[in-house]
């Protein structure tokens, strides 16, 4: 406080007991000192200037991707966001083919655009139905959760192609190898006819080898890159979070594939637990794609090529499944085992 006239500050007191005392001006004026208190704002003003600064950081503010956390359940974000990961994609997907089924029906001239059998143009709604919900599964959590979308593909290194191509040759030797078993040990199971190769066999292949690596890659962006650490979210401690993850993202998996029959269910859900602890694993979606690319590619020409030169059906209602299915689940568990192995000499190299 300036001193005015007659009057100038000497000083500052107390007032007051010990306790509640509070501080006055000392002012000397006409010889006598007298004392006056500050404007209550500029004492709070000047406390507050005084004070160090500590900022607080508002929860929201911390970071959505959680670097001490392994990949799959590495994110965290409100409770029901996950809910929307795990909902609109599928959900999208199967509106998505249902309104292609129409207009290849329309452009085939086709009576039941339902039908089960496949044709070129349905084979390939599917697969673009599948490819375009992947991709959104994958902007849908970016969005809602506010994390980039590459540490939705691997985290938290960086994606590796090379990678994608040596798990990709090991998936074609295991499930080429378990195409073979399968042909040997029960031929009647897959439902083949017969080997022939019509026009229809060579634009289904087209098709096929064209778009089915489309189909695969956008079942694992949206179950596993997308709804496994979504639902892991939920949880906060590792193990638990992952298992959550890979409980629900696998059932999730089983129910969009439609089946009512137990032994295709129990493997579809088998199969989304392998990619998902492949995903786990190596820390990114190079091996699930890998492994998801190579058994629908096979799987699909073969169904082809032995559909006598026509289009194949997949029937997936009740007693369609048997136990040679334990077959192919073993194909599963040896390519979680090479990529588990491959991930631990690659870290030990380290």
């Amino acid at each position: 406080m300036p001193g005015d006239g007659l009057c100038r500050t000497v000083g500052v007191g107390l007032v007051g007991a010990s306790d509640i005392a509070s501080p006055v001006w000392l002012r000397e004026c006409h010889g006598q000192v007298v004392t006056s208190r500050p404007c209550p704002v500029r004492a709070a003003r000047a406390a507050m200037d005084e004070m160090p600064s500590t900022r607080l950081t508002p929860a929201r503010s911390r970071p959505a991707v959680d670097s001490s956390r392994p990949f799959g359940a590495h994110l965290r974000m409100n409770w029901w966001k996950p809910l929307l990961v795990i909902v609109v994609p599928p959900l999208v997907m199967l509106v998505l083919q249902v309104l292609l089924y129409l207009v290849v029906g329309v452009v085939e001239g086709s009576d039941d655009p339902m039908a089960p059998t496949f044709t070129p143009l349905k084979f390939l709604a599917v697969n673009i139905s599948v490819g375009v919900a992947g991709v959104l599964a994958i902007l849908l959590l970016a969005w809602t959760a506010r994390v980039p979308w590459r540490s939705l593909i691997s985290f938290p290194r960086t994606f590796d192609a090379g990678r994608l191509v040596r798990y990709l040759l090991g998936a074609a030797l295991l499930v080429g190898a378990g195409i073979g078993v399968v042909a040997l040990v029960a031929p009647d199971a897959p439902g083949w006819t017969g080997f022939g190769v019509t026009g229809t066999t060579i634009a289904m292949l087209v098709i096929v080898l064209l778009s089915t690596p489309i189909q695969a890659t956008g079942e694992e962006l949206m179950f596993r890159s997308a709804v496994l650490p979504a639902a892991a979210s939920w949880v906060r401690k590792v193990r638990p979070a992952l298992a959550l993850g890979l409980v629900i993202s696998s059932l999730g998996f089983a129910v969009v594939h439609g089946s009512t029959d137990p032994w295709l269910f129990g493997y579809y859900a088998a199969f989304g637990v392998s990619t998902g602890l492949m995903a786990i694993i190596s820390r990114g979606i190079e091996a699930p794609v890998a492994f998801h690319v190579a058994n629908n590619v096979l799987f699909t020409t073969v169904n082809t090529v032995m559909a006598g030169g026509e289009g194949f059906a997949i029937d997936r209602s009740t007693d369609t499944g048997d136990a040679s299915l334990l077959i192919l689940a073993v194909v599963n568990i040896a390519m979680v085992l090479l990529v588990w192995l491959r991930e631990r000499c690659t870290r030990t190299g380290e």
